[in-house]
C-alpha cells in the first residue's frame, strides 16, 4: 500500500516518496514555551504523533525535529520585567510542556532544539541571505526583500504585490512585521533585530557582524531545520495557522540562501473548536492538558477525542466528546478482558479471528494510508471488535494461537494510535485504588460481623455494591469480584 499525503504546496493528494530510500525527515513548529499550550495546540503535537509514529509502521527509519521556541517577544518582555534571564521563564514551561506530552503517551522525537541553542546557525543563515542578495540591512537589523524572490507566496497562494503593511491576510495572520524598525518595503520581515534596552535587560542579545540583536521568529526554524535535517528535507508541519506568513518565510529564506528546494511535503492541521465555539482566552476555552486531567477527565480520552477526527477536518472538543470517547475507549478494553477469559483447547476447530484480524489490518493501513483517515481507521478497528465478540460469544472453545492473533493485531493497531496502552494504566490505577477501598470495607464489615452488628455489615455491603463490587463469603474468606 502507498501512503498519500495532502500537501499545501501542491494542494493535492501527492504520494509520499522520501528523499532516501527508506528514511524520513520531519520538522514540526513546537510550542513558543511563554505559557503551557493548550488544547487546541496539542491536537497538531498528537497528529505529529500519529504521524511519527505511523511513518515507523510503514517501516521507515524517521528522524523527527520538534522545536521550541525560547525567545520572542513576550518571553523578553516577562524576563525584562521581573528581572531574571529568559531561561527562567520558559524553564517551568518547558517542564509541564514535557509533563503534558507524557501525560497523553506521545512519543519523545529525536531532538527538541531550543532557540537560544541555534544562535550561530541562524547568524550564518542571515549572513548567507546577504551575501545573496535577498536581505538587507537597516541600522543594526537585517530584513529579508520579499522582491528578491519572486516566488514568494507559493504555499499560502498569494502575489507578494497584494501584501501591504496594516491590511488584509498579512496583518490576520501577523504576517506584516508590526515593529518599529525602518524598512525599505513594509512587505519585508526581519531575519535579525537590533538590540533595544529591553532585550538587553532579559539577556536576549547576541553579537553578531552586523551588532548585537536578537532572531526573528522565521529564521529560527530555517535555521535549526536546516542544521538538523539538511538544506531539503522530507516533510514540514504545524497548524493552518502557521502557513502565513510563518511558514511562507520560512521557503523564501531558506530557498533563497540555498537555492534549493526546501521542503518536499507541507502538512497543516486544522484549528480546533471547543464546545462548538472558537477558542480564546475571554472565552475561559483554552484549556491545558493539566487543567483538564484535573477536572477528571482521562488521559486516554484526550487523547482519543483528538485523534478521532480527520487532521485536516474540523473537530469539536467537548466534554461530551470525551465521555464518547471513555467508553469507547472502556469497549476496546472489555474485548482484551475477553480475550483474556476466552476457553482455549489445543484441538479447537478453526476459528475466524485470524481471518478478521488480518483483514481489519489490511483496512486499517489503508485508511491512514489515506492522508492519515483516523476516522475510517477506528471504523476498521470496531468493526472488528464487533465481529471477534460475536466469534467469541458462540462459546466454543478456541485455539491459542487465534487468540494470540487477535491480541497482536490490537497491539498493531495501538503501536499508532497510542491509546489502549494508555487506557489499560489508567485502568490498572484504578483498579489498585479501588481494589485498596474494597480490602478495608472488608474488613470493617467482618469486624461488624464479629460484633453481631449485622444491620452495618449490610450498609457496608450496598456501600461496595453501590461501586460494582459483588461479595462471596466462602470457607476460606470473604472474596470479592467486580459486577
Amino acid at each position: 500500500m502507498t501512503l498519500r499525503l495532502y500537501n499545501t504546496l501542491t494542494r493535492s493528494l501527492d504520494e509520499f516518496r522520501p528523499i532516501a530510500e527508506g528514511r524520513v525527515g520531519v520538522y514540526a513548529c513546537g510550542p513558543t514555551v511563554y505559557r503551557p499550550p493548550h488544547v487546541g495546540n496539542f491536537r497538531t503535537f498528537l497528529f505529529n504523533d500519529l504521524l511519527h509514529r505511523y511513518l515507523e509502521w510503514k517501516g521507515l527509519a524517521v528522524t523527527f525535529v520538534m522545536n521550541l521556541t525560547d525567545v520572542e517577544d513576550k518571553i523578553i518582555t516577562e524576563a525584562a520585567s521581573t528581572g531574571v534571564p529568559i531561561a527562567d521563564v520558559t524553564a517551568p514551561v518547558t517542564a509541564a510542556f514535557e509533563a503534558d506530552l507524557r501525560t497523553l503517551n506521545v512519543r519523545p522525537v529525536d531532538v527538541y532544539p531550543r532557540a537560544t541553542e541555534h544562535i550561530p546557525a541562524m547568524v550564518s543563515l542571515v549572513g548567507r541571505l546577504l551575501e545573496r542578495g535577498h536581505a538587507y540591512r537597516q541600522g543594526g537589523t537585517v530584513y529579508f526583500d520579499i522582491s528578491s524572490f519572486p516566488q514568494y507566496g507559493k504555499l499560502a497562494r498569494i502575489e507578494a504585490d497584494d501584501i501591504r503593511a496594516g491590511a488584509g491576510l498579512a496583518t490576520r495572520a501577523g504576517g506584516i512585521d508590526a515593529d518599529e524598525y525602518e524598512k525599505a518595503d513594509a512587505r519585508d520581515f526581519a531575519l535579525w533585530k537590533a538590540a533595544k534596552d529591553e532585550d538587553r535587560r532579559a539577556g536576549a542579545v547576541w553579537p553578531t557582524p552586523w551588532g548585537e540583536g536578537r532572531p526573528g521568529w522565521h529564521i529560527e526554524c530555517s535555521a535549526m531545520s536546516m542544521q538538523l535535517l539538511g538544506e531539503t528535507f522530507d516533510i514540514h508541519t504545524g497548524g493552518e495557522d502557521l502557513v502565513f506568513p510563518h511558514h511562507e518565510d520560512e521557503i523564501a529564506q531558506s530557498e533563497g540562501a540555498t537555492g534549493r528546494p526546501f521542503v518536499h511535503y507541507w502538512l497543516h492541521v486544522k484549528h480546533l473548536l471547543v464546545n462548538g465555539e472558537k477558542m480564546s482566552k475571554s472565552k475561559r476555552n483554552d484549556y491545558t492538558i493539566a487543567q483538564l486531567v484535573e477536572m477528571g477527565h482521562q488521559p486516554s480520552a484526550i487523547r482519543y477525542l483528538l485523534l478521532s477526527a480527520q487532521y485536516r477536518k474540523e473537530l469539536n472538543f467537548s466534554f461530551d466528546g470525551l465521555d464518547a470517547a471513555r467508553h469507547s475507549l472502556q469497549r476496546l478494553l472489555d474485548f482484551e478482558r475477553r480475550l483474556d477469559d476466552a476457553v482455549t483447547r489445543a484441538d479447537a476447530p478453526l476459528s475466524a479471528l485470524p481471518r478478521l484480524a488480518e483483514d481489519m489490518l489490511r483496512a486499517y493501513e489503508a485508511a491512514l494510508d489515506d492522508d492519515l483517515n483516523t476516522p475510517n481507521a477506528l471504523a476498521a478497528l470496531f468493526d472488528f471488535v464487533r465481529d471477534a465478540n460475536a466469534e467469541l460469544g458462540r462459546g466454543q472453545p478456541l485455539d491459542q494461537s487465534a487468540i494470540q492473533a487477535a491480541r497482536a493485531a490490537l497491539q498493531r493497531v495501538d503501536d499508532v494510535l497510542g491509546v489502549l496502552a494508555l487506557a489499560r494504566a489508567e485502568s490498572t490505577a484504578v483498579d489498585d485504588e479501588l481494589g485498596r477501598w474494597v480490602e478495608l470495607k472488608i474488613e470493617e464489615r467482618r469486624l461488624a460481623r464479629d460484633h453481631r452488628d449485622f444491620s452495618a455489615a449490610d450498609r457496608i455491603r450496598a456501600e461496595l455494591a453501590e461501586r460494582g463490587v459483588v461479595l462471596e463469603d466462602t470457607p476460606q474468606g470473604t472474596r470479592w469480584r467486580r459486577a
